[in-house]
């Protein structure tokens, strides 16, 4: 099974929609996934994650269907920091002064006990998440147990494509998750741009064991926009470096 992790189109957030930008991302992330076998298209609840797939599913005549999980993680830490561009109390792309120095950060086991989420409701929400992914998962046949993932009878040979339209925020914990990893030092060290597809394969190493394990490939792959001589977008990045 694949399992593709798109992040909404260059979003113009007043509105829940998308920029004209966006709507151009969208149109090319069509074009590319037209032909990419996608047999499932789930998308969240916010309209720019829905005008996202839009292009894709109208070409492929699919349906999307929501899920509420997939909406972006909605937890936030408990206090404000500022960066040169305004407040917030986003917990990804934090400034480094906040988590690089936290040795609880890089731990599996106490990321959850971080100072820097005392008072707030991300880790429980994480393990929501996670919770419904592992479902989600469970429903096409691969199971989690642990670090990886029993295949049923219904994963057995299951070679479908499935696109799942959500965030930022909500990807990069999916990422998290999946590779067993601090939440709080992948969402601060990966960047997924507008658009961009990441690529989850659930692998199975020997074939007559029904064990398989996650692997990404393609993490936050933008190639339609430089197919379309589309420039890539920096929203969500603090720093405006990309052209």
């Amino acid at each position: 099974m694949r399992i593709l992790i798109i992040r909404h189109g260059d979003p113009y957030y007043p509105t829940d929609s998308l920029t004209e930008k966006g709507q151009r991302e969208a149109a090319l992330l069509g074009e590319k996934l037209k032909n990419e076998g996608i047999s499932e298209i789930y998308v969240s609840p916010h309209g720019r994650a829905q005008l996202t797939a839009k292009p894709t599913a109208d070409a492929l005549g699919i349906h999307p269907v929501v899920l509420d999980w997939l909406r972006e993680f909605p937890a936030m830490l408990n206090f404000e920091y500022k960066t040169d561009f305004y407040q917030h109390k986003g917990p990804w792309n934090m400034p480094p002064e906040l988590w690089v120095d936290d040795p609880d950060v890089y731990s599996i086991e106490r990321w959850r006990q971080s100072k820097l989420l005392e008072g707030s409701k991300i880790a429980e929400t994480y393990d929501y998440i996670c919770g419904k992914f592992d479902e989600f998962t469970a429903d096409h046949g691969f199971v989690r147990d642990g670090g990886f993932y029993r295949i049923t009878e219904k994963g057995e040979g299951n070679r479908d494509t499935i696109a799942l339209f959500c965030h930022f925020g909500l990807g990069t914990a999916i990422i998290s998750h999946v590779l067993n990893m601090p939440l709080v030092a992948v969402w601060n060290s990966v960047f997924l741009p507008t658009s961009s597809v990441t690529t989850l394969f659930m692998e199975r190493h020997i074939q007559s064991r029904p064990i398989a394990h996650g692997i990404f490939c393609g993490i936050g792959d933008t190639s339609h926009l430089y197919a379309g001589g589309e420039p890539i977008s920096c929203s969500g990045l603090h720093t405006k470096v990309l052209k």
